[in-house]
């Protein structure tokens, strides 16, 4: 197998994954659980105003049509499961033209504006984290009705699940929501013991139904979207980074992947593996024109500083030609060439060992 890097990945994975069919096989499907970073289009099967289901979303995606990703084309997961020698993109379990043929060798749970305190999915209405499992539990029976019980059972097993979530429960609901903060006496750090110690009882739920390869996402550098550049929520002044959002990212990265080297220890039989994209896209938006892209401050869509969701349009005459010059599509979301070579760097260090 060969690799051909530029260097070594929410929200929410990049260098063009030049490897062909890496055992195929070995992963037998990417099962994925998280939010818009990971979410393939279930939102478009959810009453709410989150979706990315219109033009100019997908429009570098095959086809060039809008699909539900919040990106111009494909998202990390697509990536992972391309680089596994799997299919190039991962359906929405929600989509009611797919059936438990094409979930057999990969299926998304994933729903744009959840997070994992409960409370960030209700704001927005869209799918919990319990009920992306309740809908993985539906699945597995599906599959083992599909494949048998012994088929099934090895796929569950060896399958690689994919977990990115987190900055919706900060930047959606924490510091925007007075009573969260209340809750949580007003410290971050509160809230960050809270959100971490539900990614543990997830993980542990997941192992308990059979899973064994885990990739568990940290956060980017919040404070580097140009969303909150632009609102600046928590100081900062201008286009600067707001230092106080990056310093809740590592934090929260820091006890995140404690929490992993301690499930290793703990679970049996886990391969559970922190994937650290804080590092990655601070470099490419610091550092951007190293890594070929124009921009790393300013997103693609629009004006590119506080458009998402429906604020970024087909009509909206500031849209960038090529988005592969700009490390953000819109002004939350990574573009698909920054999904491209972080999903890459993601294979080569980390989730190569499931190989």
């Amino acid at each position: 197998m060969a690799y051909k890097c530029i260097i070594p990945w929410v929200m929410m994975a990049q260098c063009f994954i030049l490897v062909n069919n890496i055992n195929a096989g070995k992963v037998p499907a990417i099962i994925v659980f998280g939010d818009s970073s990971v979410d393939s289009g279930n939102n478009n099967h959810v009453r709410t105003i989150v979706k990315a289901n219109f033009p100019p979303y997908g429009r570098d995606f095959p086809g060039g049509n809008p699909t539900g990703r919040f990106c111009n084309g494909r998202i990390p997961p697509d990536f992972i499961s391309e680089a596994f020698g799997l299919k190039k993109i991962v359906p929405p379990y929600l989509h009611p033209s797919y059936d438990i043929k094409e979930f057999a060798t990969g299926v998304c749970f994933a729903s744009a504006g959840t997070g994992y305190d409960p409370a960030t999915s209700n704001i927005l209405k869209t799918v919990p984290l319990s009920k992306e499992v309740d809908n993985y539990k539906e699945y597995q029976k599906k599959l083992r009705a599909h494949l048998g019980e012994k088929k099934a059972n090895e796929v569950i097993s060896e399958a690689l699940y994919v977990i990115s979530m987190g900055t919706n429960d900060f930047l959606e609901n924490y510091y925007l929501h007075p009573i969260t903060r209340g809750k949580y006496s007003n410290s971050v750090d509160k809230y960050i013991d809270f959100l971490v110690g539900i990614a543990e009882k997830f993980v542990k739920e997941l192992h308990s139904l059979g899973a064994r390869k885990i990739s568990l996402g940290g956060l980017l550098p919040m404070g580097c979207l140009p969303m909150q550049r632009t609102k600046n929520i928590v100081g900062g002044k201008g286009d600067k980074c707001v230092d106080d959002l990056n310093t809740v990212s590592k934090n929260f990265n820091s006890k995140l992947s404690n929490t992993v080297q301690k499930l290793n220890k703990e679970l049996s039989g886990i391969k559970l593996v922190y994937a650290n994209v804080y590092d990655l896209f601070y470099e490419y938006i610091h550092n951007s024109s190293k890594y070929g892209f124009q921009d790393g401050g300013k997103a693609c869509c629009a004006t590119g500083r506080f458009e998402l969701g429906y604020l970024c349009n087909k009509i909206s005459p500031f849209t960038c030609k090529d988005a592969k010059k700009f490390v953000f599509w819109d002004a939350f979301h990574p573009s698909e060439e920054t999904n491209r070579i972080i999903s890459d760097a993601l294979v080569k260090n980390g989730l190569r060992q499931f190989l």
